[in-house]
């Protein structure tokens, strides 16, 4: 008897999670594992980090190891000599040398440009990780809003049914004329494509949040009546503006490439320049034949070697003006991604804004609205008004809930997107809107 009992509790136990919808944190837990941009992301980062090591080996000695093995045969026979000599023997060599820079100007700018390609891979990675942020909030708002309207639309669908329903039966017992009925029904199939349209709509976001999540995404936690959204901290828009363009990661970005870019001047002035390097042998040879006796010869040397270019073919001043032109530009690139970047986020301020304004506002035209539906249907049944008054109030009503649901979803992503323009949207500012999430 205990066995069924239990195997009934772990079967109700999976139903209850399996029921259970998925909230933001969830769906963005999803995305870290599966979404393939946010991978790719994190593979260039590996990448990047090993750029140190290179460019710091250009700076540290080369240890090499050369050898051979030979076998000799040769035959002398001197003119007019009845009997020929020769000798029959090997020849085995092995030489290890070591090579230390000791001035290299161009593998210095190298060791220092490499340390500005791993500081450039970091901010990517993290622009990359705002980027999944909002790209998984932006989704995922998008499924809601499209429920929202489908919603919206099958209980606009369903009202019409009624009026039109009511409409014929009127117009059977006289009471109502036959443009009552063609109205209602106008109405209705209206609702009804707007219902395709609509389901269409809602499996096109899905697929979409799909796509970064990596599986079709489950039931969505929704917002909760009557919240509350709070404004942009702080308040003051030029300071959101002086971190966008100060702290804006496509800003640092650009930043890094730009001192790249001086130093790459550098790197290839330095083509004029000597080098000096410590160089330092041991070599061995092991020598054996037929008339022969074996040996052994050994010899060590170290010194230092030096070269001074003198001509190239005007190849060093080439690179010299070309990098200085992409050093010019990697400075408008900077100033682009700034103005960008100042641009976004006093975009995104204004649009926390005015969507907590328009937010207040729809709040005030539903009520308005729901109350202009009553009066109608009221005033249908004592003859004042006619049928396409009240469907007009009722297309009115949805209409707004949805207008209504929409701004809150634009305003929560207008705050992320603020947060991304100044360079400090992180993943624990998820919770504060994942508390505004229920069961639906």
């Amino acid at each position: 008897m205990q066995k069924p009992l239990i195997a009934v509790l772990l079967a109700s136990a999976l139903f209850t999670l399996d029921a259970q919808a998925a909230d933001l944190i969830q769906v963005y837990q999803q995305a870290l594992a599966n979404d393939a941009t946010y991978a790719s992301a994190r593979a260039a980062l590996a990448a990047g980090q090993e750029s140190i090591t290179q460019g710091r080996s250009g700076l540290l000695p080369t240890i090499g190891v050369t050898g051979d093995v030979t076998k000799n045969n040769q035959t002398f026979t001197p003119w007019g000599a009845p009997v020929s000599g020769g000798s029959n023997f090997y020849t085995h060599d092995v030489q290890v040398t070591l090579q230390q820079p000791l001035f290299r100007w161009d593998r210095w700018e190298t060791y220092q440009q490499s340390k500005l390609q791993q500081a450039i891979s970091e901010a990517q990675f993290a622009q990359a990780q705002q980027d999944l942020i909002t790209r998984v909030a932006q989704a995922y708002f998008d499924v809601l809003a499209a429920q929202d309207t489908l919603e919206s639309t099958r209980a606009q669908k369903v009202a019409t049914t009624e009026q039109l329903a009511s409409a014929k039966r009127n117009f059977e017992v006289g009471t109502q004329t036959i443009t009552d009925t063609h109205e209602a029904q106008a109405a209705f199939d209206l609702v009804v494509s707007q219902e395709i349209a609509a389901v269409n709509d809602l499996e096109n976001k899905k697929t979409a949040l799909q796509a970064i999540i990596g599986a079709p995404p489950a039931a969505l936690a929704t917002l909760r009546t009557g919240l509350s959204l709070s404004a942009p901290q702080p308040a003051n828009v030029d300071q959101w503006v002086s971190a966008a363009e100060n702290q804006n990661y496509a800003v640092t970005v650009a930043q890094l490439q730009l001192a790249s870019a001086e130093r790459d001047i550098s790197k290839n002035r330095a083509g004029h320049y000597p080098t000096l390097d410590l160089v330092a042998s041991s070599a061995h040879r092991n020598t054996g034949g037929q008339y022969d006796s074996s040996g052994r010869a050994t010899g060590n040397a170290i010194g230092v070697q030096y070269s001074i270019p003198i001509f190239q073919g005007f190849a060093v001043t080439s690179r010299v003006r070309q990098s200085i032109a992409l050093e010019d530009k990697a400075r408008n690139d900077l100033e682009a991604n700034r103005r960008n970047a100042a641009l976004n986020a006093r975009q995104s301020f204004l649009g926390v804004n005015s969507g907590l304004a328009q937010v207040k506002a729809l709040e005030a035209a539903e009520v308005s609205s729901n109350s202009a539906l009553e009066s109608n249907k009221l005033g249908y049944q004592v003859g004042v008004r006619i049928n396409i008054d009240v469907l007009n109030a009722q297309r009115q009503l949805y209409q707004t809930r949805t207008d209504l649901a929409r701004a809150r979803y634009n305003t929560i992503l207008a705050g992320l997107r603020l947060k991304a323009a100044a360079g400090s949207l992180r993943e624990e500012d998820l919770q504060p809107i994942n508390a505004l999430l229920q069961q639906p």
